[in-house]
């Protein structure tokens, strides 16, 4: 009898294992997979009703591939970097240029996210250069690792502005885009004059179990699976995706911006990178920003704090 009672508990074990993991892998897969379908991407968790958070949990987010929104008010020329796969960009020159500014998105953004911060750079006299990363906008392909490989596309779209002749670059990233930033300064030793860093995660692991404390489910252990799946179905070990690492590979000047009320990304993961960081460093705090410290309320603090931070390097 104490067999059979151990033999359906391990068999009960196992069918709970196995359905704990077609879940992680279908949420890995939706996560990092945009779909081309016409539907609306699915709300921030706060917005979500318990009937749909539900619903998420069970089936993962709606992921539509992120598109354009808007094209730059000033003349513009669309660029194409072969990296990874053909990243569409947009470069945005001024007269006398002190020096170009690169840009990359976050997470499911595309670049005319970022036209606005670029009109900022631009006023204070640098080009720009947006990127799409793959998946994303006009650039090929479906698919985000959520950092990892946009490491590679961060190094070749560096690469290629530095053959133009451009010899005074800047480094901009939000998010996932500033943690593909340090992953290219850590793996490829790309030197940029300095770097602008938007609320970095400090681990992917970290960041997945940040999502689920959003929708007020426990951690353990969906966050570790989905974390092995999303690394998985895109070819690299999850767990040693950590920007927090990364930084310490990081010796030009760097400013990291950080909004106190970030829900996605702690004030302990903010500090690790900071601390990490080799070079000359400021760390500015926004007392009542979140994940997206580019806010209506916020953008002429944050272009004064980035032109502060500016014009502390040797001019060209």
């Amino acid at each position: 009898m104490k067999r059979r009672k151990y033999s359906r508990l391990l068999y009960a074990f196992l069918a709970l294992f196995v359905m704990m993991n077609v879940v992680a892998y279908m949420h890995a897969y939706k996560f990092t997979h945009f779909t081309t379908e016409a539907v609306p991407r699915t709300k921030d968790p706060k917005a979500l009703s318990v009937l749909n958070k539900l619903k998420v949990l069970a089936t993962g987010v709606d992921n539509p591939k992120p598109k354009h929104t808007r094209l730059p008010l000033q003349p513009f020329n669309t660029i194409i970097v072969n990296s990874t796969k053909r990243l569409e960009c947009w470069s945005i020159q001024v007269p006398g240029a002190k020096g170009t500014v690169i840009l990359f998105h976050g997470y499911s953004g595309e670049k005319s996210s970022l036209l606005t911060r670029a009109d900022k750079f631009l006023a204070q006299g640098y080009n720009t250069f947006l990127v799409d990363f793959t998946g994303s906008g006009g650039s090929e392909g479906s698919t985000t690792s959520v950092g990892y490989h946009e490491g590679i596309e961060v190094r070749d779209c560096f690469e290629y502005v530095r053959q133009t002749g451009e010899q005074n670059i800047f480094l901009f990233g939000t998010s996932m885009g500033a943690a593909a930033i340090l992953k290219a300064i850590d793996d490829y030793s790309i030197a940029p004059q300095a770097i602008i860093m938007e609320c970095p995660f400090g681990s992917l692991y970290t960041t997945v179990c940040n999502r689920f404390r959003l929708m007020g489910v426990p951690t353990f252990p969906m966050a570790g699976l989905l974390a092995f799946w999303g690394g998985a179905q895109n070819g690299y070990w999850a767990f040693s995706h950590n920007p927090k690492a990364y930084a310490a590979s990081v010796t030009c000047p760097a400013l990291l911006l950080f909004g106190e009320q970030d829900n996605r990304v702690s004030r302990e993961e903010t500090d690790a990178i900071y601390a990490a960081l080799k070079g000359t460093k400021v760390l500015k705090t926004y007392p009542e920003e979140g994940h997206d410290i580019f806010t209506t309320r916020n953008q002429d603090e944050w272009a004064s704090d980035v032109s502060a931070f500016l014009r502390t390097l040797p001019q060209p």
